[in-house]
């Protein structure tokens, strides 16, 4: 069937921001496979999830085009680097990750956040009401106003003394004890920012004290309820920005030789099978575990959205640096590929300036590129950056949304 849909910029982004993201997968899905080997079964398994013929050809306007930075390349001839296959986890990484700390004795009277919440740099996570920093805050207080008393007679002795009415020696023993005065003032402000606190806060209560987070991130941990009593070493939260995270490989020893630092790793995560993530061995570990013969290679991995979390299992395919090449074939960046009803597929510009919907089956994949094993030619350009709006589009048509 073909069917032309036509639309204008302000529906294209609202379906764009309405529709979930775009899947890719390296192989067919078991569905898939079952309908290649007796269609009439896979048709009967599937008759709950039966989708309407989708359109097999969209087109967009010049400025939507542009609204959404719309990038093709050609399929080409290509041979893939052989790879390596890691098994890990992911884990934040050590620089955007915090653990925000009871610094005194204390009782927590409030608390403002949950596991899972995303939390800006400042914000207020737990109060606490801390006998042991009201004392420190009066001692401070003390100390500063004999530190005050005491500049002011050393500088009356000072004065004194040009006039002649004061002892060099009277001059010298006032300027000792402010100097002295001065040192313990500034020994209770630095007990004050120990427990996290200015001299100048919450006068009105000198018992409370707030813990604000130090960075933008997610709340992975929280050990805090309103009423409990808290020591200074107890850890309340932990925070960590996983927009920049590490995937945490296994690499065997035997393997040691074929990898090396810097090398592109394709990444997939159980939890998201049909997703492919990118990402780059940061380092290697000089520490072997004398139990698995293994190693941690760490990945840089960056998200893109909200689906990293830390722990999730997976496997990473890397690059191998002097394993040779696969036998070239068809490829194209896993950025063209989406999937759509339960299809792998890849959007094609045709002559006209329309985009054909291609199923396509896949092959292995390296280094950010799949092989196309059928359903492509080479030379035909694919959409690499729009994909998600040429999906949208596509089921925005299936519900017979669109018009002509």
């Amino acid at each position: 069937m073909r069917c032309s849909v036509n639309i204008v910029m302000a529906v294209s982004l609202a379906v764009f921001a309405a529709l979930g993201a775009c899947d890719r997968s390296p192989e067919p899905p078991p569905t898939e496979k079952a309908a290649q080997r007796n269609p009439a079964r896979a048709k009967e398994d599937n008759s709950d999830t039966h989708h309407e013929e989708l359109p097999n050809r969209v087109s967009l306007s010049p400025q939507v085009r542009a609204a959404v930075h719309m990038e093709l390349q050609p399929a080409a001839i290509a041979s893939l680097a052989a790879t390596v296959e890691l098994t890990g986890e992911i884990a934040p990484d050590p620089d955007r990750s915090a653990q925000v700390v009871a610094r005194a004795q204390a009782r927590i009277v409030q608390v403002s956040f949950k596991e899972g919440d995303w939390v800006r740099a400042g914000a207020l996570l737990v109060v606490l009401n801390s006998p042991e920093l009201a004392h420190a805050r009066a001692e401070l207080t003390s100390a500063s106003a004999r530190a005050d008393a005491a500049r002011q007679n050393a500088e009356r002795v000072r004065q004194l003394a040009k006039k002649g009415l004061a002892s060099g020696q009277e001059l010298a023993g006032a300027t000792a004890e402010a100097r002295a005065l001065e040192a313990d003032e500034t020994a209770g402000r630095q007990s004050l920012a120990a427990f996290g606190a200015g001299a100048g806060e919450y006068q009105s209560d000198a018992a409370r004290l707030e813990l604000r987070t130090p960075i933008d991130g997610y709340v992975l941990k929280r050990d805090a309820i309103v009423g409990q009593v808290v020591g200074p070493e107890r850890v309340l939260a932990v925070i960590a920005n996983l927009n920049r995270a590490y995937f945490l490989g296994r690499l065997f020893e035997k393997d040691l030789s074929h990898v090396t630092e810097g090398a592109k790793a394709d990444i997939r995560l159980n939890a998201y099978p049909k997703r492919v993530f990118q990402g780059q061995v940061e380092t290697i570990g000089r520490e072997i575990d004398p139990a698995a013969r293994t190693v941690v290679a760490r990945i840089v991995i960056k998200d893109q959205g909200r689906d990293l979390k830390a722990g999730l299992f997976g496997s990473a395919r890397v690059a191998m640096r002097d394993a040779g090449r696969q036998p070239a074939r068809l490829v194209v960046p896993l950025a063209a590929v989406t999937q759509i009803a339960n299809r792998d597929v890849v959007f094609v510009q045709e002559p006209g300036g329309e985009f054909a919907v291609h199923p396509v089956t896949l092959g292995r994949s390296a280094e950010g590129r799949i092989e196309v094993l059928e359903g492509l030619r080479a030379g035909e350009q694919v959409v690499t950056s729009g994909v998600f709006t040429l999906k949208s589009v596509v089921l925005k048509g299936t519900f017979g949304e669109a018009g002509d």
